[in-house]
Parts: structure tokens; sequence; C-alpha cells
């Protein structure tokens, strides 16, 4: 079981730590429902050091990005993110990430902590134009720091305006005493922020600072418990759950970082599924009664029919209701369609929502 440089942090603060993704992760601290509400209304800290980190460099970088990854990594600037996902050959997905231009001919990669060797293999068997690669994921942290009070309450830390950095742009500047650290306004609670990714020499530095500026704020240490909910709430993918080795970015609803403007792994495929239409689709669901859907629940029509399955749910802390993300056929996708998910022995009654679930 690998660690992250705060494993001690957060055992000291009371943390309930478990498995996860082959790391001793802190799943919450005082509650799920407590921190999920002070992301939503103030500023909150995740430690996601167990996320995945890779170099890609040099005169064929791009060339690489663009082949293995679905979005159009050549309309990033210096500066810039994007969120994208790699196409595997059979019409699923490796995996999703997030992609950073740091400089010309170099990109960070930010890849999901379960995926790590997984996807350091298949970009290797993708990379014939040899470009650079380096794995740096064992040396670096990452923090989330989260909630609408994040740039008040980080501002002294910083020389950067932080409320100049749009969403999906980041700076490498000063922050908590440190030089160089990445600040980058992404994260997967759609409640604003930061996260800041730094040494693992540096973090527990970082760390300190940030709950010494965020004091008078409320921080609080936050655990994966309530990022889960706080990223369903959003209707944000999960891989393993939502997305994985058989789902199509089609059927997954990530259309939008699927760019047919240059080839990619099995675009022309993915190009033909779009345009004929997928057989099902991933779809947000709200329960109409009393229930919490989990994942595997069976999704059924009006006569008892299995029309699909559920990939994500929970009891929904912002919304007091059972919500859920699950593929159903297509037939049934449609925003208003009448579902029935199968908890225990009844079939609560469920309808097709737009997402987000949660509106700000």
């Amino acid at each position: 079981m690998k660690s992250t440089a705060l494993q001690s942090t957060h055992i000291a603060l009371g943390a309930k730590m478990v498995p996860f993704a082959g790391f001793n992760m802190p799943v919450h601290y005082e509650g799920i429902t407590s921190e999920h509400e002070t992301v939503r209304n103030g500023v909150g800290v995740f430690d996601v050091s167990h996320m995945g980190e890779f170099l890609i460099e040099g005169p064929n970088a791009l060339e690489l990005i663009q082949s293995i990854s679905s979005n159009d990594a050549s309309k990033l600037s210096i500066g810039q993110a994007q969120y994208s996902c790699l196409p595997n050959d059979q019409g699923g997905i490796v995996d999703d990430l997030i992609i950073y231009k740091v400089k010309e001919e170099t990109y960070l990669l930010v890849v999901n902590a379960s995926n790590i060797e997984k996807d350091w293999d298949w970009m290797a068997s993708k990379n014939v134009m040899g470009a650079e690669m380096k794995n740096i994921s064992e040396a670096y942290s990452l923090l989330a720091i989260q909630g609408p009070k994040a740039v008040e309450a980080m501002q002294s830390l910083s020389s950067v305006d932080l409320s100049s950095i749009a969403f999906y742009n980041f700076v490498v500047a000063d922050f908590a005493g440190i030089e160089h650290v990445i600040i980058s306004a992404t994260g997967y609670t759609g409640s604003g922020g930061f996260e800041i990714y730094c040494k693992n020499t540096e973090v527990k530095q970082v760390w300190d600072r940030v709950f010494e500026a965020g004091a008078s704020f409320g921080i609080k240490p936050i655990g994966l418990a309530a990022r889960d909910t706080l990223r369903l709430e959003m209707g944000y993918c999960l891989y393993g759950n939502d997305i994985d080795d058989h789902s199509s970015p089609i059927e997954a609803g990530l259309g939008w970082i699927t760019k047919f403007t240059k080839p990619f792994t099995n675009s022309e495929a993915l190009k033909i599924e779009k345009q004929n239409g997928p057989k099902r689709r991933l779809v947000g669901f709200e329960l109409l009664e009393r229930g919490i859907p989990r994942k595997d629940y069976s999704i059924e029509d009006q006569s008892g029919n299995e029309i699909g399955i559920v990939t994500s749910g929970t009891m929904a802390p912002s919304l007091g209701k059972g919500i859920g993300m699950g593929y159903v056929l297509a037939d049934h996708a449609a925003v208003g369609s009448a579902l029935f998910i199968s908890i225990r022995k009844h079939k609560v009654p469920a309808k097709v929502v737009k997402l987000p679930f949660y509106k700000k």
C-alpha cells in the first residue's frame, strides 16, 4: 500500500483511512455531509497526491498527445489546461486526464491514480515518434483547494492575483513560501478553487500555510467521500464507474472533448458512432421517492424490462434527494424519460434530468 507525503498529517487529524487505488487515503474526517457543505459554501482542502503526473517533452510531444487523446491539444496556449480522454482501439476509454501546456514542447499530463501504470504503458506503446516521456508521479504532490472562498482565503499566500486565473488556466508562481508551484484553476467539485502541484518535500509546508491562511474562513480538510458526492452532483464522470475500457466517449456524453479535426486512436470508428448515434447513453437521473441508488443497480422500464445499469449514485447532500448516473438504451435517454431503479426488492421511480444536478 502506497501513501502520500501527508499520511501522518491525515492520521493526526483523525481521518478515517481506507485503501484507494493502491494508496492509503483519507475517506473522511468529521463526516461526509459537513465536508461536502464546507466545499459548496466555503473552502476545503483535498490531498489528491495519489494522482499520476507525466511530462511529455521535445519536438514530438504534441504529435504524440494529438495521436492518443480525443481533444485537440494544438489549441492550447502556454498556461492553459484541457480535459481530454485516451480512447482505446476497441471503442472504450483507457483513461480521462487533464493536459497542461507548460512551455513550448513541454506538456504535463495528469491521470487517475488507479491507471498510472496502465496509462504509461499505453502511451509508451503509441510513442512511435519518439517524444520524451517522464513519469514524475512519485515525486509530486497535489492539493485541491476548493470552494467559493478559495481565492480570498489563499490570496495572501501568492504574489499572483489569484482571481485573474481563468477556469482551466494556470500559472507557475510562488505559493505558500515555495517558488515555482503550479497554481491551476481546475478541480472536480464545481465550486471553484485551485489545484496546487508541488514536490513531496514541499507539500507539508504548503499544507500548513494553507490552513493558517484559511483559518478565518473556516477551512477544513476534506476526504475522498465528499469529493465523490461533489463530483456526482456536477455530473462529472469517475473512471471505473461511469467510464472505462468498455464505454465510448460518445456514449458517455464526452462528445465535447472528442474532436474529429485530427486523427487519433480509433477516431474513425468513433466518428461513425457519433454520426449514427450510440445504442446506449450515460444519463443523469433523480429518484422521485426516497432511496439511494448504488453502482450496478438495475435500471428498468415501466414493464420491468432491464434497460440499463447504475454507474454512480448517492444521496445528494446539496439537494436532499437520491441522484445517480447510468447507461440506458438510447430511446430511454431523453430528459424527462421515466425510469425505475431496482433498489433491493423495490422498483423506485426516477426520471432522466439534465446535468449538472447541482446548479449554483
